[in-house]
């Protein structure tokens, strides 16, 4: 049982730290570190309540489901829809992100074309995303403790750098500037249906999962942003690892664009795993058309060369995230009254709580396409 609570653990950190954890540091510095600090504790916040109404959701229903299969079921073909829409649009851009972030990434360390790198990680993901769920949960443990030791080892070798002339700043003008990325690098809903599967008949254990898997993720960006933002300040990069490389040296070079490396590769592989099994339950469509579907459309945009890393996740976090989260909310309300199962734990008590979140979502929408 604690293996597979371990394994429940690291499939939601693998999906969640991804791409984004690279981007925020950069747009921390751009509006002051603690209007960055106050972004990052209140959306991971609300994102883990998120989470926990999504797992009530999962747990309410009976059977195997990705997002689009409980949207249909508790907000019918049109949530079935918009839920489709939400999860291409969010998810091919992150798999976008992870491509153009690998790239640059092993470029960093060994030289050369980022673009051959991409496609090189491309290929070596894609054929793990076809092998399925078993082998990818023995790759998310070993790279759940990959990425943590390399945090470690990235704060201690930072530490006597540390310049606090960085760590200044609230303007609350601000406060909405790097809400987009910093969602981005919350997400990670398409886990918690991954995360029942693997616990099989110890559902009980999901909500202790989600909440230990989501306080560790806080904690991950809280401590990297910190020595980042620390060390290089206004000069921090759009790829956090490649700027601080640069400032300190080639250790750290190597050391912070391995933390990219399998950061953005756990996210790719989880994603990516999702997005077929909803070709595959919710659609019916078969195991090599469901893969090939995952996998040609993060690559055609590559290639006809979609290649900006902050504003790809900061769209897609913006929109795609806030779509997906009011979803969310109004699948629990649904599933309070239409589950078919008793659920292991409950915690949609009355709708104040659901309105912050919608709310929160909106105006994250709302500021995203103003800014366009």
């Amino acid at each position: 049982m604690k293996k597979r609570g371990f394994e429940a653990i690291a499939t939601l950190v693998g999906t969640v730290i991804g791409a984004g954890v690279l981007g925020i540091p950069y747009v921390v510095a751009q509006s002051g570190f603690f209007t960055g600090l106050v972004n990052i504790i209140l959306i991971g916040v609300l994102i883990l309540i998120l989470k926990l109404y999504l797992g009530e959701v999962v747990l309410r229903t009976k059977g195997n489901h990705q997002l689009t299969g409980y949207a249909e079921k508790y907000l019918g073909k049109t949530g079935k829809k918009i839920m489709t829409f939400v999860m291409l649009f969010g998810i091919y851009g992150a798999l976008l992100a992870y491509l153009i972030g690998e790239g640059e990434a092993f470029s960093a360390i060994f030289g050369g074309s980022s673009f051959l790198y991409s496609i090189g990680f491309f290929i070596f993901a894609s054929l793990l995303i076809f092998a399925g769920l078993k082998l990818i949960k023995k790759y998310e443990l070993f790279f759940m403790g990959v990425i943590f030791l390399i945090v470690i080892l990235i704060s201690f070798l930072s530490f006597k750098y540390v310049d606090l002339s960085n760590i200044t700043g609230f303007n609350f003008g601000n406060i909405l500037l790097p809400y987009g990325v910093i969602l981005f690098a919350f997400l990670g809903t398409a886990a918690i249906p991954e995360m029942k599967e693997i616990l099989c008949n110890h559902k009980k254990r999901l909500k202790k999962c989600i909440i230990t898997g989501s306080v560790l993720v806080i904690a991950v960006y809280v401590l990297f942003t910190f020595f980042v933002v620390s060390v290089t300040g206004v000069n921090t990069t759009e790829i956090a690892t490649v700027g601080l490389g640069n400032v300190l040296g080639p250790k750290m070079l190597l050391l912070g664009n391995l933390f990219a490396i399998f950061a953005m590769a756990t996210s790719f592989l989880t994603l990516g795993l999702a997005l077929k099994q909803m070709y595959d339950y919710d659609y019916g469509f078969s195991k090599h058309l469901s893969w090939f579907l995952t996998c040609i459309v993060p690559l055609g945009l590559f290639l006809l060369n979609f290649r900006s890393f902050i504003k790809t996740i900061g769209f897609a976090g913006s929109i795609a995230g806030g779509l997906d989260g009011i979803l969310i909310v109004l699948m629990a309300w649904k599933a309070v009254k239409k589950g078919d199962r008793k659920p292991e734990y409950e915690i949609v008590k009355g709708k104040w709580l659901g309105i912050v979140l919608i709310s929160v979502f909106v105006l994250g929408i709302l500021y995203q396409l103003f800014n366009i």
